[in-house]
């Protein structure tokens, strides 16, 4: 069993009867489900995920204190964590008042601020810019059981994705950098007889191309752990996985480097093929700089446009 099947199989049992029995008053401002940091929270689960943080705890949201009280809070705090130790065969660790990092109760403004920097979810084109991409999507992932207040529902959905001028400018910033280092300085490092510089080249093309990648998905990319688990299950252009996993699992000799550059060069042609399919750069060329700066021209917003093109990475 998943562990957001876990999760939901114990708030269903024994969480959503303890809510309304004995906070029928607070419902109408609570949520509950299961986001946030984790594997069980991605999906990514497995049976290696459960030598630590797996069990049928769940996440108990709450507004502020001009809704719920600092003593409702710690009587809900109380409710939890007196609820069954044992689920399934799994133990429920202890929490911390109010709340404890991942499980229990937990202020929503809270969360949103940890994850974001503001409150409410509600971000400045500059702070677009600048939040860490695997943070919204500890608060995007995973699943809300219920949302009487929607305050957390609304967030996520605010947050679902960067702004489309955000994502451009993120995206030419990786595009030239996909060029730079692949089809540019790998092949030249090899010629200088620097094969761990080339190996380096290849790693900084790789890391460029998953975030073009999930860029071109709209999809937010995960934490390096889990970034080709995710990328295999794209809906557009997974097959280059494999090819990226190729690239840095093989050596720099002379019987490989020219093939290696190959499948840079192949990668290269796919994203510019997927760039024109999706209208995002006016220019039909085989050299990823160029597709860049024309990703980077259609921005809208003017002041983002005229930054620096690598602003955004």
């Amino acid at each position: 069993m998943k562990g957001i099947d876990l999760s939901r199989a114990y708030y269903e049992q024994y969480g959503k009867e303890m809510l309304e029995k004995d906070f029928p008053e607070l419902l109408p401002f609570l949520a509950a489900g299961l986001l946030g940091r984790g594997s069980e929270c991605f999906g990514y689960d497995d049976e290696v995920s459960r030598d630590h943080d797996f069990d049928p705890g769940f996440c108990i949201f709450i507004p502020g204190e001009d809704k719920v009280s600092r003593k409702d809070a710690f009587r809900l705090e109380r409710a939890y964590h007196d609820l069954p130790k044992e689920f399934m065969g799994l133990e429920r660790p202890d929490q911390q008042p109010v709340g404890g990092a991942r499980r229990g109760i937990i202020r929503t403004e809270d969360f949103l601020m940890e994850k974001t920097g503001t409150p409410d979810g509600c971000l400045t084109l500059s702070q677009w810019m600048t939040v860490p991409e695997q943070l919204l999507l500890e608060v995007t992932n995973g699943e809300l059981f219920f949302d009487s207040l929607r305050q957390l529902t609304e967030a996520r959905s605010r947050l679902a994705f960067f702004p489309e001028d955000v994502m451009k400018k993120k995206l030419a910033g990786q595009l030239l950098l996909m060029g730079q280092s692949g089809q540019y300085n790998y092949l030249r490092c090899i010629r200088h007889g620097e094969k761990a510089a080339a190996q380096l080249a290849a790693v900084e093309f790789v890391r460029s191309s998953a975030s073009v990648l999930f860029l071109l998905n709209r999809r937010y990319q995960p934490y390096y752990k889990w970034c080709f688990r995710a990328m295999r299950s794209l809906p557009r252009l997974s097959i280059l996985a494999e090819l990226l996993e190729y690239l840095l699992t093989t050596d720099n000799e002379d019987g490989i480097y020219m093939d290696k550059y190959d499948v840079i060069e192949s990668i290269s042609a796919d994203i510019a093929a997927e760039l024109e399919r999706q209208n995002l750069t006016s220019v039909s060329a085989a050299e990823l700089e160029r597709h860049a700066y024309s990703v980077n021209d259609g921005i809208g917003d003017p002041d983002l446009r005229n930054a620096h093109v690598l602003a955004a990475v």
